[in-house]
């Protein structure tokens, strides 16, 4: 999930872009970009050809459905819950119950339908100010929960504060959810950046996300990916190291001498855990790229 692309789902022109580009997840909306509300089964009708036509094949699909509030909810799990689709992304949560109470709403359907328990997955949006309050028990809501991403701008209206040049404003509840996420050992998922064509401040976003434990990023134009997927991917010098971590690692346990060293540093438990988690990350990039 290093690249999760927002994809109008009544939009035919934007589809095919999004089922040739190289992004690993695409969101295919139902809820904001959909307007008016009557184009919102058109979104449905839509999606549901593109996917059983297998357009989506080399890609994860989770579909943005609309929230619990807004009438629309029941009719875009049910026509949705289909071969192609991984799962969903949950908008506007605010409590664990939100998360729950979806949850619930999808054992009853996969009994309904006859699949198998648990086989579509949740990304909730943490979007207000009370999700990144509740962040923790969003994400204990379900075990359907594989990650959770921030929306940013819907979170600084709620909060009725300001979305600066700096993105000062943003870095605490970009922490909480890192940290949240990685406490109960699911993905979390950066905002978007909503400038397209600065790249150049897409790379400092990147950076600063990597740093704080990002995983991957929302993105809203194709042209991002390469710098998303370069930032989120393990680089030749970081593959390199991993394993010659592991490596010697593994002959300092053979030669029983209890202690590793690299560049003079002792290889440590948590360098090893880093090590293998590097290795792990390239290996699933690889599987997919096949």
């Amino acid at each position: 999930m290093r690249s999760l692309m927002f994809v109008p789902g009544h939009n035919e022109k934007f589809l095919k872009s999004a089922a040739n580009s190289e992004a690993d997840v695409l969101l295919l909306d139902i809820e904001d970009s959909v307007q008016p509300v009557a184009h919102k089964q058109l979104a449905r009708d839509t999606i549901k050809t593109w996917v059983k036509n297998e357009a989506f094949k080399r890609h994860k699909v989770f579909p943005r459905i609309n929230d619990r509030e807004s009438g629309q909810l029941l009719k875009d799990l049910l026509q949705l819950t289909i071969d192609g689709i991984d799962g969903f992304m949950y908008p506007k949560a605010y409590v664990g119950d939100d998360i729950y109470f979806i949850d619930k709403l999808l054992d009853t359907i996969e009994y309904e339908k006859g699949i198998p328990h648990g086989k579509f997955k949740l990304i909730p949006l943490i979007e207000t100010t009370a999700a990144v309050l509740n962040v923790q028990e969003i994400c204990k809501a379900s075990n359907r929960v594989v990650a959770i991403a921030y929306g940013s701008e819907d979170f600084i209206a709620d909060l009725q504060g300001i979305h600066d040049a700096k993105h000062q404003s943003l870095f605490t509840p970009r922490a909480m959810i890192a940290m949240a996420a990685r406490a109960n050992k699911i993905v979390p998922i950066d905002t978007v950046h909503t400038n397209v064509h600065n790249l150049e401040d897409l790379e400092q976003n990147l950076i600063l996300s990597k740093k704080l434990g990002f995983e991957g990023m929302m993105v809203l134009n194709p042209k991002e990916l390469t710098l998303v997927h370069k930032y989120f991917s393990p680089t030749v010098n970081e593959i390199a190291d991993a394993k010659e971590m592991l490596e010697l690692k593994s002959i300092s346990e053979k030669d029983a001498k209890g202690v590793a060293i690299i560049n003079g540093k002792f290889i440590g438990p948590p360098m090893v855990k880093k090590a293998k988690q590097i290795l792990l990350k390239q290996k699933l990039i690889e599987q997919k790229n096949i």
